[in-house]
């Protein structure tokens, strides 16, 4: 009972940890969006956007995926006390992300002339993508040393270097642009990515990370499989982009670029404020799913878990978002997006069944199943731009958000039978008692938004609101005893 305590201690504190990093990396975002659009206007902000998109499509076509593969090899080889698997998996990881750094940052610099052209419409700034092709060596080189603190767990040093590396990436690059304005935003890019890259070297010192040296041939032979499930996550993430990529361009076509703009602020508050929920779950749970990879019972108690910890944190945030979806608009952007708002009121819907199917999906890649990850992947985002653009074409952005809806009810359900299909795992069902309490409260919520007395409206919607934070708190009390642990701090101090 005391390690079933201390194990959802464990996912709380590791979301909280790494969901406070991702705030923190969302308020830096913004300051630095806000101050140089004030500093370089609007023309700058295109054209540091331009390098920075050209500078990602090429990292996740030549990293091959090396950062997110080698944190399961790693975590695997840990929780097997197994230092030679370490070390070996660390020291192919560094080997090939030289590799794959040097030859990204030698494509952009031979295809610099064209580059520019395709996303300037001349040559103009050819010598410019040679200068900022140096930023694609940092950037690999940190998400590798990122990767392998993942890893190995050190969530204090993951979290730091996060945290500091945004930070003095935001300080350092300010000074840049107040001098020189536009001319400061390669140098910026340049500067930003190093000093993230020295923040995350120090951590690596001070986590007395030692790295083997392997030779090129050694580093891709025994690092095959590392390699292969590595490039199928970067395919997987490729397919995604192409997906949302052909949406967008339907939705211009059909609706014009105002309809555009509308989606990509719904979908930004989706994925970046509602979402930071899973990533910051991501951080933690990968490696520690990937450590007990071949134990069926601990799969199926670990998963458990992490469900059940992302519904209830993530059901009261769901009904807020839901209360308050126009004033948060308003907030985040301006009137002007108030048509967004139907989109989001019911694509939010699809996260409460996205939390679920989040953590069991987990299992696919954790266990280095490529063949097998690679089709659910091809077939979820062919569904998913299908469904988008029928909701689409028949009910504009209120058929976006159903269709999101829909989708993810789809993939709750198909991502179930798969995992129990392929590897005996199915959730318990305590969790789907807990599941139903959440769904109802979440329904409930959505229902009443489309009151029309907005007394009786918001009156409703807020008490949903306190019921769904403290039913939320009711089970985690219940898991973890959060006021034995509230009391415990308070008797440290």
């Amino acid at each position: 009972m005391e390690n079933k305590k201390e194990s959802y201690r464990e996912v709380v504190k590791a979301t909280s940890l790494f969901g406070g990093v991702k705030v923190f990396a969302i308020l830096i975002a913004v300051i630095r969006s806000k101050v140089i659009a004030i500093l370089i206007g609007a023309e700058g902000m295109g054209i540091a956007s331009l390098f920075m998109s050209t500078l990602n499509m090429v990292n996740g076509v030549t990293n091959l995926g090396m950062d997110k593969s080698a944190v399961k090899d790693i975590s695997y080889a840990r929780e097997k006390k197994d230092e030679t698997g370490i070390q070996k998996a660390i020291a192919i990881l560094s080997r090939v992300t030289w590799i794959t750094g040097i030859v990204g940052t030698g494509l952009i610099m031979l295809t610099s002339p064209w580059l520019s052209e395709l996303a300037f419409g001349n040559r103009e700034y050819t010598l410019l993508f040679v200068w900022v092709a140096i930023s694609l060596l940092f950037i690999q080189l940190t998400n590798a040393k990122l990767a392998i603190l993942q890893g190995i767990r050190r969530h204090r040093a993951l979290a730091k270097a996060n945290l500091l590396g945004n930070f003095l990436g935001l300080v350092g690059t300010l000074p840049l642009y107040y001098f020189y304005g536009i001319d400061a935003i390669v140098p910026a890019i340049i500067l930003a990515t190093f000093l993230s890259l020295a923040v995350t070297h120090y951590f690596s010192l001070k986590n007395k990370i030692k790295i083997d040296s392997i030779g090129n041939k050694a580093a891709f032979t025994q690092g095959k499989s590392m390699i292969r499930l590595g490039i199928m996550l970067s395919i997987s993430g490729l397919m995604s982009l192409l997906a949302a990529y052909i949406l967008q361009i339907y939705i211009s076509a059909k609706g014009g670029v105002d309809q555009v703009g509308f989606y990509n602020a719904g979908f930004v508050i989706l994925n970046t404020y509602v979402g930071l929920i899973f990533s910051a779950m991501a951080t933690d749970y990968f490696p520690r799913l990937s450590g007990i990879i071949d134990d069926l019972k601990k799969i199926q108690q670990t998963v458990f878990e992490q469900a059940h910890v992302a519904l209830l944190l993530i059901s009261p945030i769901i009904v807020v978002f839901i209360a308050f979806a126009p004033q948060i608009i308003r907030i985040l952007y301006s009137g002007e997006f108030d048509p967004a708002i139907v989109f989001v009121s019911w694509a939010i819907m699809g996260m409460f069944f996205k939390a679920v199917s989040f953590s069991v999906g987990y299992i696919i890649i954790a266990k280095g199943d490529s063949n097998l990850f690679l089709k659910t992947t091809f077939s979820f985002n062919t569904l998913l731009l299908t469904l988008n653009i029928l909701g689409y074409t028949y009910y504009g952005l209120l058929g976006l958000g159903i269709s999101f809806l829909v989708y993810y009810i789809v993939h709750f359900i198909a991502i179930q039978i798969i995992t129990y299909f392929r590897y005996r795992f199915y959730l318990k069902k305590d969790f789907y008692w807990v599941f139903i309490v959440c769904l109802f409260i979440c329904t409930g919520a959505f229902l009443a938004s489309f009151l029309e007395t907005v007394l009786w409206k918001y009156t409703l919607l807020v008490l949903l609101i306190l019921i769904s934070m403290a039913y939320s708190f009711f089970q985690l009390n219940k898991k973890m005893d959060v006021m034995e642990l509230i009391k415990s701090r308070f008797k440290k101090k």
